[in-house]
């Protein structure tokens, strides 16, 4: 289970630094992407950006360091709730990444419940 989890947080954080680092660092290319990021505000991409790239970095480095582990598992809740605002963004908006974001939805509560189980 440890294996799987580990694979599942690394995928889900290449994930979120990848979709924060564009909207942080590559404003255009983010908009050129995602119709949303257009109509958004740059402040609210901004915060979005930050958001998932902390919670990329929740997933990894309190498990890397073994400092305080319980911050993994709130990094995967925060994860989820962000996946679970994109899926509702991009269907209130008749959008195709619905599903990309259910299955990104999965796999972080899959780490929350990984993390549940194990302690």
């Amino acid at each position: 289970m440890t294996i799987a989890l580990w694979i599942v947080q690394i995928l889900l954080a290449l994930v979120f630094f990848w979709a924060g680092g564009m909207k942080l660092f590559q404003e255009n290319k983010a908009m050129e992407m995602m119709v949303w990021a257009r109509e958004a505000s740059r402040s609210f991409l901004i915060f979005v950006g930050v958001a998932e790239i902390i919670g990329g970095i929740g997933l990894i480095l309190p498990g890397a360091l073994g400092i305080l582990p319980v911050l993994t598992l709130l990094a995967a809740i925060g994860t989820a709730i962000i996946l679970i605002l994109a899926a509702l963004l991009h269907a209130r908006r008749k959008e195709k990444g619905v599903g990309i974001n259910i299955v990104f939805l999965l796999l972080a509560l899959f780490v929350v419940i990984g993390h549940i189980l194990i302690k």
